[in-house]
């Protein structure tokens, strides 16, 4: 396994933040969108922490909510955009705040 260094943002800013990515020893396949779903990885633990970002990649206040893993597609994340300024989301883990994944606005 290789550890490696990743920010999910664009931009290097406040809100930023880097965080561990682990890559397998060997090749695997990618996981393959399903929409409503989430990867099988994001069901082996739970809760997470769904927050949302603006256009700016900045933290859009109000919308950080813990959330267990059954209720992240679509529940959660259709509250979250409900909110017009939420143009994406992170998911991410609740007890370290690991970067999991990132749910685009369709």
């Amino acid at each position: 396994m290789l550890i490696l260094a990743f920010r999910p943002f664009g931009e290097i800013q406040p809100y930023a933040e880097i965080g561990p990515i682990f890559l397998h020893a060997r090749e695997c396949a990618p996981y393959a969108s399903h929409k409503d779903k989430i990867p099988a990885v994001l069901k082996t633990s739970s809760p997470y922490l769904l927050r949302g970002y603006d256009k700016n990649e900045r933290i859009v206040y109000g919308t950080g909510t813990i959330t267990p893993n059954e209720e992240i597609p679509p529940h959660k994340a259709k509250d979250l955009f409900s909110d017009s300024k939420v143009k994406f989301i992170h998911v991410r883990s609740a007890g370290n705040n690991c970067f999991q994944a990132r749910i685009e606005r369709s």
